[in-house]
C-alpha cells in the first residue's frame, strides 16, 4: 500500500447520537436487572426540546423510561444552560411487545441449569447478519492489552479527555457536545506517526478561540497523545485543529437530532475493520447483532494476544431461529505465524470457543454486564472498565493447540 494516511474519529457522550445511545442502554440495563428473561430492542430519537424512545420490550418489569431520559440527560450534563433540558424537554414514548415471529426462535429460558448443554441448540439467533470481529498490535506500546486500532485509541482518549476537563472544572467553558479526529500515517499496515488531530467542542458563547485552543491542546492533546508518537516526536508538529467552523455554541439534540446507532463505526474500530451494519445500544443479548460482535471481537482478541497474528478478521454469520452460525471466516492480512486453514479449523471444532448465542451470553456472562457505561467511547479496546469480551483468558489453551510459544 506504502505510505498512507488514516483517519478515526470519536463523538463524546453529550453528541446527539450518542446521548440515544446512553439513554437506550440505561433503559436495558435498568430491565434486565430486573428481569433478565426480558426481551429489548429500544430506540431512542432526540431534537429540540424532545426525546422519544420507541421500539419492541417484552418484560415482566415496569420500566420508568420518562424518568431514566431525565436522569440519564442530566447525569450527561443537559442541564438547561447549554439549550437542552432535562426537566423541561418532553418524553414520549411508543413501546409494543416483541413480534411473536421472531420470539418463536429466541424463546428459550437464558437461566443456567446444570447439565443443560444441550439446550444450546434451542436458542437461536434474534436475527440474520453477519458480524465482524478485529484485533490488532498497533496500540500495544502506547496501551498494552487493548489490541485496538491506533488512530481509534486515540480518538475514544481524546474525547474521554474532553469530558473529563468539562466535568472537572479544569475548562468550564465547555458544554456537553463534542467531537474529536485523528489521521494517522501507516506504511502498508505500520503505523508511522500521527499527522493531524480535531477538536470540536461546544462551548459558552463567552469562550474566546484562541484561548480555547491553546487550552484544548495542553489540557486534552497534551494528555494523551505521547510525543515519540507524533510526527518528527514532536507534539507541536502534528497539525492542530480546534474548532474550525468557529464558534460552537449550540450543540446536542438542539442544533442537531441524535439517534441510536448512528455512530456504529466509532463503537467498533474506527473504520480500520469491516462492519455488518447492526448497532448495539438498546438491544439484549439474544440480538447477535450485538452479542456475537461481542464474541468475535473476544475470539480475534485472544488469538492476537496468542501470536496467532498481528492483526485479524473474524466475520461470523447467523441466520434467524438457528443456533449455529451459517459461515466463519478469517482473515488475518498476511501477518499469520501459523496457516489461517488451522485456525478456522480450531475456531470450527468448538473445542475452545462455541458461537451459539446461548452459549455466547453464558461464556461472556451478557445478562449481568452493565452496557450504559459502553455507550461512548467505544466497546472495544476499554482498559478503564473490566468486560467480559475484553479478558484475555484462552490465549494459553489457544498456544497449546495450534503449538505456538
Amino acid at each position: 500500500m506504502g505510505e498512507h494516511l488514516f483517519t478515526s474519529e470519536s463523538v463524546t457522550e453529550g453528541h446527539p447520537d450518542k446521548v440515544c445511545d446512553r439513554i437506550a442502554d440505561a433503559v436495558l440495563d435498568d430491565i434486565l436487572a430486573h428481569d433478565p428473561q426480558a426481551r429489548v430492542a429500544c430506540e431512542v430519537a432526540a431534537n429540540t426540546g424532545l426525546v422519544f424512545a420507541f421500539g419492541e420490550i417484552t418484560t415482566t418489569h415496569y420500566c420508568d423510561i420518562p424518568g431514566i431520559v431525565r436522569s440519564t440527560l442530566a447525569a450527561i450534563g443537559y442541564d438547561g444552560e447549554c439549550g437542552f433540558s432535562s426537566t423541561s424537554c418532553a418524553v414520549i414514548t411508543s413501546i409494543t411487545e416483541q413480534s411473536p415471529d421472531i420470539a418463536g426462535g429466541v424463546s428459550h429460558s437464558l437461566e443456567q441449569r446444570s447439565g443443560d448443554t444441550d439446550v444450546l441448540d434451542e436458542l437461536g439467533a434474534g436475527d440474520q447478519g453477519m458480524m465482524f470481529g478485529f484485533a490488532c498490535t498497533e496500540s500495544e506500546r502506547l496501551a498494552p492489552g487493548s489490541l485496538m486500532p491506533l488512530p481509534i485509541y486515540l480518538a475514544h482518549g481524546l474525547a474521554r479527555r474532553l469530558a473529563e476537563v468539562r466535568r472537572s472544572g479544569l475548562m468550564p467553558q465547555l458544554k456537553p457536545d463534542g467531537k474529536t479526529q485523528v489521521g494517522v500515517a501507516y506504511d502498508g499496515f505500520i503505523p508511522l506517526a500521527v499527522r493531524n488531530v480535531l477538536i470540536s467542542t461546544q462551548h459558552t458563547a463567552d469562550a474566546e478561540q484562541e484561548r480555547l485552543r491553546s487550552e484544548l491542546f495542553e489540557h486534552v492533546l497534551r494528555p494523551v497523545l505521547p510525543a515519540e508518537l507524533c510526527v518528527k516526536g514532536r507534539l507541536e508538529a502534528v497539525e492542530f485543529l480546534a474548532n474550525p467552523s468557529g464558534r460552537f455554541v449550540q450543540g446536542g439534540p438542539e442544533a442537531d437530532s441524535g439517534l441510536t446507532g448512528r455512530k456504529i463505526i466509532v463503537d467498533t474500530y474506527g473504520g480500520m475493520a469491516r462492519h455488518g451494519g447492526g448497532s448495539f445500544s438498546g438491544k439484549d443479548p439474544t440480538k447477535v447483532d450485538r452479542s456475537a460482535t461481542y464474541y468475535a471481537r473476544y475470539v480475534a482478541k485472544n488469538l492476537v494476544a496468542a501470536g496467532v497474528a498481528e492483526r485479524l478478521e473474524l466475520q461470523v454469520s447467523y441466520a434467524i431461529g438457528r443456533a449455529h452460525p451459517t459461515s466463519l471466516s478469517l482473515e488475518c492480512f498476511g501477518t499469520a505465524r501459523v496457516d489461517e486453514g488451522r485456525v478456522l479449523a480450531l475456531l470450527q471444532s468448538g473445542e475452545l470457543f462455541d458461537f451459539r448465542p446461548l452459549s455466547i451470553i453464558r461464556a461472556l456472562n451478557l445478562l449481568e454486564t452493565p452496557y450504559e457505561p459502553v455507550s461512548a467511547y467505544g466497546h472495544f479496546g476499554r482498559l478503564d472498565l473490566d468486560l467480559p469480551w475484553e479478558r484475555l483468558n484462552k490465549v494459553d489453551a489457544i498456544r497449546q493447540a495450534l503449538g505456538l510459544r
